[in-house]
């Protein structure tokens, strides 16, 4: 009997995806089958062909996963650098108002805690960027059509105007993150990216105290 391995089959109609995006960011049609083989082999190299990278302290037993972790939390204080460009001489007080906005303007109307779940951050610290946003007319809140003791939150037209000020600068400064990767390493980051985020998440959404988080993943 044929099992067919659907995680290879996702795998291919996510490669598939990524051609098509390809052709249409140079102004070209994904057309043919001879295209897409083309396509990979000019821009993949096999696994095993590549070289294991060198990183500071290898020799010397740093492991794979201390280089990982090291360099995610630069990536993010030179994020942080960038987006403190976007918010000087604004009324933006922090990089979380317009990434909360650009997420109301996205995704519509939802919950406070929707939101801040959205941007992994803990309530009371949600809770006050929603105030800022609130106070400066960014954002207005409603009563949930279904619970009536909840209030759900959107972008005000007023918030929308302010934030497209602001986009050009921020999207640049998304640009200047990215540095000089090539599109298929931008691509392949991203499916990487991605599996790391499908990993982390369900475990922030536990949320399980400091203290006991090692032990109930059992990290040692």
């Amino acid at each position: 009997m044929f099992f067919m391995n659907y995680n290879l089959l996702k795998d291919i109609i996510d490669l598939a995806g990524d051609f098509e995006k390809s052709r249409k960011a140079v102004g070209k049609e994904a057309d043919s089958v001879e295209g897409f083989k083309s396509w990979i082999a000019e821009n993949f190299i096999p696994i095993q062909a590549k070289a294991e990278p060198d990183w500071e302290g290898k020799a010397n037993g740093r492991s794979p996963e201390g280089v990982i972790c090291t360099m995610i939390v630069s990536m993010n204080r030179y994020a942080k650098m960038y987006s403190r460009a976007i918010i000087s001489d604004t009324d933006f007080s922090t990089q979380e108002d317009f990434i909360y906005l650009i997420n109301l303007r996205v995704h519509g109307r939802m919950s406070k805690m929707e939101l801040i779940k959205m941007n992994l951050q803990d309530k009371p610290t949600g809770m006050q960027i929603i105030a800022r946003l609130l106070s400066r007319g960014w954002i207005r809140q409603d009563l949930s059509p279904t619970d009536r003791r909840s209030k759900n939150i959107s972008i005000t037209d007023y918030g929308i105007k302010i934030l497209e000020k602001q986009m050009p600068k921020i999207r640049n400064a998304s640009k200047i993150v990215s540095g000089n990767l090539t599109f298929s390493e931008k691509m392949e980051l991203i499916r990487i990216l991605s599996k790391l985020e499908d990993f982390h998440n369900p475990i922030f959404n536990r949320n399980i105290a400091p203290s006991k988080l090692l032990a109930a993943l059992n990290i040692q």
